[in-house]
């Protein structure tokens, strides 16, 4: 059996599973494999349980060859299959990628798009290997619009998605510090990120760039449009207003759409607003939409979340941080008016032999404003020299919260991803 084959098959059972226990009837199983399971061995489990076809690629559990196809990489097969079904869709491919905020990003542009246009975008933060594919394959035949968030920790990954997602248009929210453990350095994940660029220069596409960070613009040369947003000299432009927890916009190049009263945290969430101003009006969306989409999106998942506890509020924003997000989180906080304001700050992963400095850097720059409290936890914030409160886990910084009894105080709590930080108030 081929891709057109195989292909055929997808065109009846358009839904595809790689999770036994999230399958429904009539999905594709496909058998991957990871350090700790073997899909192969679930898929006479997944046909039982009403798949309509299953992929595997061992040969020993390629039992039922009228509803099987035995490949030699079944991660290989999905990612074709999911080249062969983008090849049939005429319409935008908008990847996003970068450092910080792609998803934040992704959610604000799908949600602006799809208030005209059928569009899908991909679920939660499904970016890596699997993600992107599984994306593409969710796409209905009948759809407009396609978001597709692209993550990566190594080089030639976002090269490599590329390739099976044939983006028309791009964005590269910024680039930062982060997973500099597989990218070597900010060189590396410079490269890495510009890779998107790279795939669009060579296919005449079209990349929506924030003119507010000059390497960007610097790295878009060659590409055949680029529409710049930003404050100042762009395409489009607009302004973050007030010193409130929650960001609001003022669009300055567009009377149409005004000022944006956003749900969202602190001004480092500016370019993510303006790059879903940029996109809507790039596709037509009516001003008035755009308005209401982005006022109406509320951040999930501890990103960018404030939450009221009592008398407290809570900024969280413990989805994941690095090096570039954690100053962005500190630099608002330092800019919100409230008489007491106190951070829980976890460890960041991922930085290899940069780790230690950047924990330092960090907390060289907490010492330039004054708090009422800091709590630093676990990872190398403990080989840091620093005045500030250290604790090993998030469960030893909700115990030492839960004592503090505070009122009226603004708290801000932000981690990687591993260090659990959402527990500190759970």
């Amino acid at each position: 059996m081929n891709i057109d084959q195989l292909y055929d098959i997808y065109r009846q059972y358009p839904s595809v599973q790689t999770d036994t226990r999230q399958l429904k009837a009539g999905d594709i199983f496909f058998a991957l494999k990871g350090p700790n399971f073997n899909g192969n061995t679930y898929a006479a489990a997944a046909l039982e349980k009403g798949a309509a076809f299953a992929v595997v690629d061992e040969e020993a559990y390629y039992t039922q060859p009228d509803k099987m196809m035995l490949t030699s990489d079944a991660l290989e097969t999905l990612q074709q299959l999911a080249l062969r079904h983008r090849q049939s869709l005429n319409i935008p491919f908008l990847a996003i990628t970068g450092t910080n905020g792609k998803t934040t990003t992704k959610e604000l542009i799908s949600t602006v798009l799809a208030s005209a246009f059928k569009t899908t975008a991909t679920a939660g933060n499904l970016n890596n290997h699997i993600g992107v594919p599984l994306t593409i394959l969710r796409i209905p035949a009948d759809a407009e619009m396609a978001v597709i968030e692209m993550g990566a920790n190594h080089e030639h990954e976002i090269e490599a998605y590329c390739k099976v997602a044939l983006p028309t248009h791009g964005i590269i929210t910024n680039i930062g510090k982060a997973h500099l453990e597989g990218f070597g350095s900010p060189e590396g994940v410079r490269r890495a990120k510009g890779e998107l660029y790279d795939f669009l220069r060579s296919n005449k596409g079209t990349v929506f760039v924030c003119n507010e960070y000059p390497y960007l613009v610097d790295m878009s040369k060659g590409i055949e449009t680029v529409i710049t947003y930003g404050e100042t000299a762009a395409d489009y432009t607009g302004q973050p207003l007030a010193d409130s927890a929650l960001l609001s916009v003022k669009v300055t190049s567009h009377e149409g759409i005004g000022q944006i009263d956003s749900q969202l945290v602190g001004a480092y969430n500016f370019p993510n607003v303006m790059a879903a101003v940029a996109v809507g009006l790039n596709f037509g969306v009516p001003a008035e939409k755009i308005q209401h989409a982005i006022s109406s999106y509320v951040p999930s998942n501890n990103r960018s979340q404030v939450m009221k506890q009592g008398s407290n509020t809570i900024i969280m924003d413990a989805y994941n941080a690095n090096p570039s997000s954690m100053k962005a989180a500190i630099d608002n906080f330092a800019g919100i008016t409230a008489e007491k304001k106190v951070l829980l700050l976890g460890g960041m992963m991922e930085l290899g032999d940069d780790s230690v400095a950047e924990h330092q850097a960090l907390v060289d720059l907490l010492q330039r404003t004054h708090w009422h409290a800091v709590v630093l936890v676990g990872g190398d914030f403990i080989k840091t020299n620093h005045p500030y409160i250290y604790l090993e886990n998030a469960a030893a910084a909700a115990s030492w919260l839960q004592q503090q009894q505070f009122t009226d105080t603004y708290l801000l709590i932000k981690g990687s991803r591993s260090m659990g930080m959402e527990k500190v108030i759970a």
